[in-house]
């Protein structure tokens, strides 16, 4: 909106500079001024003075003075159209409509403003009622707490076909309104319109004034077939446009700005869903917002931009997660700006924010969000990692790509300086001798050592990342000291092979789940278990670091232990004593924090034979048929993204009523003393 140098001048004649100051700065008259400590600087003596008759202020700590507009702009982080409208509400100014459709148009829009506070506001009561007790029971296993409830101010819909349709119909609300706000579902094949969220826990979606402009709400049973449900596009909403808590994120990340704060609370965190925000923000991550139900759109990077210069993108460590990555970082390329960019955090397999938070606390996100990768980094990795660069033709293509890649940045200066920086990789990668790569006649790989073949096809892997292929399990085949990891792994492991190689999963960690704790568990209480199941514990696929490096050590120590014994109480301290000299006391005080029940009696030291036989088989059956069966959710909730067959709802549901089936069967796992006389269980 544009504003007459007119309006602009009413607005600073009826507000006085000390007074919109004020408000957020205690002053003190000075003579024909007034003075105060700066809400820029951390201060002791008072450096910033308002001159109401100049119509100024001046901040002489920082260095920065200006109009009211400069105030509101500098401590709200908002842009001048949003400044202007505060300072004219505060006035009582009415802003100036462009035309008289215009004028119309936002009369209109306000109203559905209220409509939408008042089904927030029903939505809420509803929850704190008799009829929200299943959804505080959700909301209560997912962690979330009233208070937080009330601070997200999270409702419920229920059951009920026309409950909200009926609370705003008592109050005056017509039934045009509700269906233009997207409260209610209407059209041809509709003969009487009904509410569009139902049993669902509802979470009110904010513009960036903090208004409720629409609702996201989550399915309370299992067999529906949008788990969770959005308000369709409305004068209020445009989903592409908006993000979820973003009014408050852009706030916090203002108020970080500058600040000396702990690992990533000042990072603009971009997660998936509604929770995992809730979780991000519960554990100390105010500026963390979700797209709402789409991947990233093109203006709500340029809002995250507005907020910080480089936003951390965290998703899923899974194939669809590296999708998504990669979709962002070509949306995000073409935009590049001198210091605009985006950095990127996986999380391993299976698990999300929510989880992470609840698992592993603010250290385990801050590790994450620590280990984030630069853009470059990303799109690099995607084009060169796993290719086999044997011969020139497949280098040339390389470099065409990248090339390619480079040349869609529009930025001058930015795209000079990625061709630059990927060049260098290039010449890196191909070095003819030592350094980064074999040689030409070796293909494309790192880390120097002998070279390969002029066909021998190896593949690349990125600089520090982990090794493909042997040495996974290295002591397995070899004798090697526990206390140091395999030569070329960095500090940690992921679980997916995909994503083993890639440079922006270097160096992330998070909290061990329950099972994987469970089958170490196991093993350490009982090592005879490794006499017929050592291949099959080489092979399992963990999700968490620590699971990677506490297996290989106990499978060192093992093989290390010729004679074993034939008490199984002393191989089992035998086996914590060499691993706690190997320096891993602090891994193994957290794999016992990582089981949180006692009921796996099979798992624990007094368990009978063929109870820890019994349950290991179940451990070991549910944690590989979990494994494979998230992987196919992934696949399958990405497929109903991109079309929304029948055939693909199915798929879903199949996949999510197997997923249960598992978990069911997981939750009946328990295994008796050793004085149970139970002699077998099986899953």
């Amino acid at each position: 909106m544009r504003f007459t140098p007119q309006f602009l001048d009413e607005l600073k004649a009826r507000l006085l500079v000390s007074e919109v100051v004020g408000r957020r700065v205690k002053l003190k008259k000075a003579g024909r001024e007034w003075k105060g400590l700066s809400p820029f600087q951390q201060e002791k003596t008072p450096s910033f003075f308002v001159n109401d008759e100049k119509q100024a202020w001046f901040d002489f700590s920082s260095g920065k003075n200006g109009s009211i507009f400069d105030f509101i702009m500098q401590t709200d982080g908002v842009d001048f159209p949003e400044a202007v409208e505060r300072l004219a509400a505060m006035a009582g100014l009415a802003l100036p409509a462009a035309t008289p459709d215009a004028a119309r148009q936002e009369q209109r829009r306000r109203s559905l403003y209220d409509v939408m506070e008042m089904a927030a506001v029903y939505f809420s009561e509803n929850l704190a009622s008799r009829a929200g007790a299943r959804a505080r029971g959700y909301l209560a296993d997912r962690g979330i707490l009233p208070s937080t409830q009330v601070k997200f101010r999270i409702g419920y819909a229920s059951p009920d076909r026309f409950a909200l349709k009926e609370h705003l119909g008592k109050h005056g609300v017509s039934v045009d309104d509700m269906v233009e706000a997207g409260l209610l579902s209407a059209g041809d094949d509709i003969p009487v319109p009904f509410d569009k969220f139902r049993d669902r826990v509802m979470f009110p979606i904010t513009d960036i004034r903090g208004r409720v402009i629409a609702f996201g709400g989550r399915a309370l049973e299992k067999d529906v077939a949008a788990k969770y449900l959005n308000s369709p596009e409305t004068p209020l909403f445009h989903k592409g446009d908006n993000l979820y808590n973003l009014a408050t994120a852009r706030k916090a990340a203002h108020d970080a700005a500058g600040k000396s704060t702990p690992t990533g609370a000042a990072s603009v965190i971009v997660v998936e869903g509604y929770i995992d925000v809730i979780a991000m923000v519960t554990a100390g991550f105010a500026a963390t917002v979700a797209p709402l139900g789409t991947a990233l759109t093109e203006n709500q990077l340029q809002l995250l931009w507005k907020m910080a210069d480089e936003p951390i993108l965290c998703f899923d460590g899974d194939r669809a997660g590296q999708k998504a990555a990669y979709r962002a970082a070509d949306l995000a390329l073409p935009h590049l700006k001198p210091g605009k960019s985006l950095r990127f955090a996986l999380l391993p397999e299976g698990q999300d924010p929510d989880d992470l938070a609840r698992a592993g606390g603010r250290l385990a996100i801050e590790e994450v969000i620590g280990a984030a990768r630069p853009l470059a980094d990303l799109l690099w990795s995607r084009e060169a990692e796993g290719g086999s660069f044997a011969t020139p033709e497949r280098r040339a293509a390389l470099e065409a790509r990248i090339n390619e890649l480079a040349n869609g940045i529009r930025d001058e200066v930015v795209r000079r300086y990625y061709r630059k920086d990927w060049a260098e990789r290039l010449r890196a990668a191909f070095a003819p001798q030592g350094g980064f790569g074999g040689g030409f006649g070796g293909g494309f790989r790192a880390g120097g050592g002998a070279r390969g073949g002029a066909d021998s096809g190896r593949r690349f892997q990125p600089r520090g990342s982990f090794p493909q292929g042997g040495g996974r399990y290295a002591p397995f085949g070899r004798q090697t000291g526990l206390s140091s990891p395999p030569q070329g792994r960095g500090p940690y492991q992921v679980a997916s092979p995909d994503l083993a190689s890639s440079p922006i999963m270097r160096g992330q960690r998070s909290a061990l789940s329950r099972r994987e704790a469970l089958i170490l568990q196991s093993l350490l209480n009982h090592p005879w278990l490794l006499h017929d199941h050592l291949e099959e514990v080489a092979a399992l696929e963990f999700a968490h670091p620590e699971a990677h490096r506490l297996r290989a050590a106990i499978i060192a120590a093992f093989a290390a232990d010729h004679h074993h014994g034939d008490d199984p109480a002393g191989q089992s301290e035998k086996l914590r004593a060499d691993l706690a000299k190997a320096g891993l006391s602090e891994q193994l005080q957290r794999l016992e924090r990582a089981i949180t029940t006692h009921a796996v009696w099979g798992a624990g030291p007094d368990a009978a034979p063929e109870d820890v036989l019994s349950t290991w088989q179940q451990l070991v059956a549910l944690h590989r048929q979990s494994h494979s069966l998230l992987r196919e959710l992934k696949d399958a909730e990405l497929a109903l993204g991109e079309d929304g067959s029948e055939a693909n709802v199915a798929w879903l549901r199949d996949v999510k009523a197997r997923l249960s089936e598992v978990e069911g069967t997981e939750a009946l796992i328990e295994g008796f003393g050793q004085s149970s006389g139970r002699f077998h269980r099986s899953v």
